[in-house]
């Protein structure tokens, strides 16, 4: 049941996402809100939808000797992001941006501190800095290829600062979850996952790990720029899973924020 309540890319991947806005036109009419079956919780308009919001641009422009790095500041923070136009997990995308915003924005309703953290797809692990400085004990995880400038990123920008040293660990969607991170022993207050629903095959993988790591009083937060019918497909099979809440919409990035949590029987 759900509830309702950037910088630039590199040129290649920015072609790819224009070819995509017509599907994502004909995505958002098929899949209306008469389709998805949500409500606001207590950040909504008057007439119950969510609240509608624009990314910021926290992307601070710097000469820099490096083409491959982006200047951001959150929380009063600059970070330096390290991206790569090798891998779709090293580059900064939207809902990263906006699931950043969003909770340096709204700090009193989602207060990380001290809490623990794991965000799924860190990619560049730009969620994970801004979860670290909010005083979250963070683990950031994506896959092994994605790991070493993930670390890069996370060990540059969070070594001088006065907070829980953040982890990073591989997680293949849907593998080892029991030998890597048995229930016994790891219990997380948040799951932080941004534009991890793509064109990709692991999708039921990805929501397989989602319901692994949920437990009870474990709050989800997920934001995703909707492009193609199976990202709306994914939201129903989390909405049949979850009370899921859209918190925010991003009408300019087509990007949704949700908030997911168990079931009570």
């Amino acid at each position: 049941m759900i509830s309702a309540q950037q910088p630039p890319f590199p040129n290649k991947i920015q072609r790819t996402m224009d070819c995509q806005s017509k599907e994502e036109e004909t995505c958002e009419e098929q899949y209306d809100s008469e389709n998805c079956t949500c409500s606001s919780e207590h950040a909504e308009s008057e007439k119950g939808s969510p609240v509608t919001l624009k990314i910021l641009q926290n992307w601070v422009p710097r000469v820099s000797h490096y083409f491959d790095k982006e200047h951001y500041t959150y929380v009063g923070h600059q970070i330096v992001i390290q991206e790569s136009i090798e891998h779709f997990g090293a580059v900064v995308w939207p809902g990263a941006l906006a699931l950043s915003q969003y909770l340096e924005a709204n700090q009193e309703q989602f207060n990380l501190k001290d809490k623990k953290v794991l965000e799924i797809g860190a990619g560049t692990g730009l969620l994970s800095i801004v979860a670290c400085i909010l005083g979250a004990h963070v683990t950031a995880t994506d896959l092994p290829e994605v790991l070493e400038n993930l670390s890069y990123n996370i060990s540059r920008n969070t070594q001088n600062l006065n907070m829980h040293k953040p982890e990073v660990r591989k997680l293949v969607w849907g593998e080892g979850l029991n030998e890597d991170f048995p229930v016994s022993t790891y219990h997380y207050d948040f799951i932080l996952a941004t534009d991890v629903v793509y064109h990709h095959g692991a999708l039921d993988p990805l929501l397989a790990t989602m319901v692994y790591f949920c437990k009870p009083g474990t709050v989800l937060l997920w934001a995703n720029k909707f492009r193609f019918s199976t990202d709306y497909e994914f939201l129903e099979k989390v909405c049949n899973i979850f009370n899921t809440t859209i918190l925010a919409e991003f009408p300019e990035s087509n990007v949704k924020l949700l908030k997911a949590t168990v079931r009570k029987n």
